[in-house]
């Protein structure tokens, strides 16, 4: 397939620029796999259409306020580094600004020495292998002093408060945007499903910035995913065989939610506790061996997630979906609204 078969058109004015409030008063588009009927709900209605026994997997991945503006240590010039992902104790890998002047051994540091950084070496794609330190205080407790959220670029409205872009059950620091299905859910929402049988397992897959990137060609099998690093617990894969044996649905609350554990099989030919590193790409054809439904948002024309949507829904089913939602005058994107896929 191409990558142009998965462009739509839409209005600037259909991207979100800030949640719902509250959260679960996001409109819910219902898509049937197998008909392709579509059906329009409130996110809290989700109550409604779950059933006893269902099982909700959600990424327990919380957002680093990974974005850092400081000073080049020596010159005083201003510098900002965006970390990516860890590559050991206190040594991250991160996207530099100027990257051509801060070069091996520079120094940068946040918040009047909160936090200062230290460059080991350039990666081949020319990002900053960093060495940080923190005296008096964690490598986490440093960033919520200093560092700021990394919000994707469509979203140019500055928000009030960094908990909009974060889901109630984050708790596992890591991800450089939010997963953000999850972001509709509230406490009181996920209490009333779980009163009704509704179950709730967790994964974590820590998000990165490369789920933003777009396709580069037009083949879309030429496409070379990025990596993300991920875990799944023994608890939460007991949780998943003995739903798939009652013959039950698990239905993954977003992309990354759904990647885990499609790598997980696809690792494994089963659903087991482990963790490790993910490039998986799933666009049609793609043979789904665990899940058996998906909350997602609506994603960016020609991108990898809307190719992951169409290889779960139906290619002609998802974007007859896409253009319903334009038209209806769903709002899109990261603090947009849903759709179930059932």
């Amino acid at each position: 397939m191409q990558k142009s078969d998965f462009y739509y058109d839409l209005p600037k004015s259909r991207i979100a620029q800030e949640p719902a409030e509250p959260r679960d008063s996001a409109r819910l588009m219902v898509l049937g796999r197998s008909d392709g009927e579509i059906s329009h709900h409130v996110f809290r209605e989700l109550t409604t259409l779950l059933d006893d026994g269902d099982l909700l997997v959600v990424n327990n991945s919380k957002v680093l306020p990974a974005r850092l503006l400081g000073v080049k240590e020596g010159t005083g010039a201003a510098c900002e580094i965006l970390i990516l992902r860890p590559r050991g104790d206190d040594v991250w890998e991160c996207l530099a600004k100027p990257g051509k002047r801060l070069k091996t051994g520079a120094r940068v540091v946040f918040g009047d020495g909160v936090l200062t950084a230290e460059i080991l070496e350039t990666t081949e794609e020319g990002n900053k292998i960093v060495s940080f330190t923190h005296p008096d205080r964690s490598f986490y407790q440093a960033l919520e002093l200093v560092g700021r959220l990394p919000l994707p670029h469509y979203i140019e409205k500055e928000m009030e408060d960094d908990s909009e872009y974060q889901t109630v059950y984050a708790k596992e620091p890591g991800s450089a945007a939010a997963p953000t299905a999850g972001l509709h859910f509230t406490g009181r929402l996920l209490e009333e499903l779980k009163q009704k049988g509704v179950r709730v397992a967790e994964v974590t897959l820590h998000v990165g910035l490369g789920t933003f990137r777009p396709v580069k060609v037009d083949d879309i099998t030429q496409h070379h995913m990025h990596t993300e690093w991920y875990s799944v617990s023994e608890e939460t894969a007991d949780l998943i065989r003995r739903t798939k044996a009652a013959g039950r649905r698990v239905i993954a609350v977003g992309t990354t939610s759904c990647r885990t554990l499609e790598s997980v099989y696809q690792a494994h030919g089963e659903v087991c506790a482990c963790q490790g590193d993910t490039d998986i790409f799933m666009y049609p054809g793609f043979t789904f061996r665990v899940i058996d439904g998906l909350i997602t948002n609506f994603h960016l024309p020609e991108s990898t997630l809307i190719m992951l949507v169409s290889a779960f829904a139906g290619y002609d089913h998802t974007m007859a979906a896409y253009r319903t939602a334009v038209e209806e005058g769903y709002r899109f994107y990261s603090f947009g609204d849903a759709m179930l896929i059932l």
